[in-house]
């Protein structure tokens, strides 16, 4: 259990991994502007995390705080990447995108997702909620669809 102390707009906060995982349990992540924090498979705007556990408001720290902070928990920390893949980093696999879209979207099995391209904007139980997320954040997606949960889903076959 990852547990540290943290001064964030000058208040002490005594946060651990599993109640920032429990906290974002049933939130839909903001868009991905720039920075990312993954929790539970999830990639969320650091600072929506840190308003969430702490319930400062976003104004008050900045991100690189917030990407520290949730460093020192354990999750993993990212960057948005504006540059294409090149094509020796790409899975060699059949089907669109040469198997990189399935890849992309295994950790979503069984949940609606909105995508763009091969990113996936949001991903949720119901495509309401899908719907509701895309309206509140002024997003477009190329196609909405429920990511199947078992290969049979998708190649036709009958269960087994």
């Amino acid at each position: 259990m990852t547990q540290i102390n943290a001064t964030i707009a000058r208040h002490r906060f005594e946060l651990e991994a599993e109640e920032v995982g429990r906290a974002l349990a049933g939130i839909l992540p903001d868009p991905i502007a720039d920075h990312y924090v993954v929790v539970s498979g999830r990639r969320f705007p650091p600072k929506q995390v840190i308003a969430v556990v702490t319930g400062l408001d976003r104004a008050d720290f900045t991100t690189h705080q917030a990407r520290r902070v949730l460093s020192r928990l354990g999750f993993t920390v990212g960057r948005r990447s504006t540059e294409p893949r090149s094509s020796d980093d790409a899975p060699r696999g059949d089907g669109p995108h040469a198997g990189r879209e399935a890849e992309l979207l295994r950790p979503f099995a069984g949940r609606w997702v909105a995508q763009r391209g091969l990113e996936v904007l949001v991903a949720a139980e119901t495509p309401q909620e899908v719907l509701a997320w895309l309206e509140r954040h002024d997003q477009q997606a190329d196609e909405m669809f429920l990511v199947p949960r078992a290969s049979w889903q998708t190649e036709g076959e009958a269960p087994g």
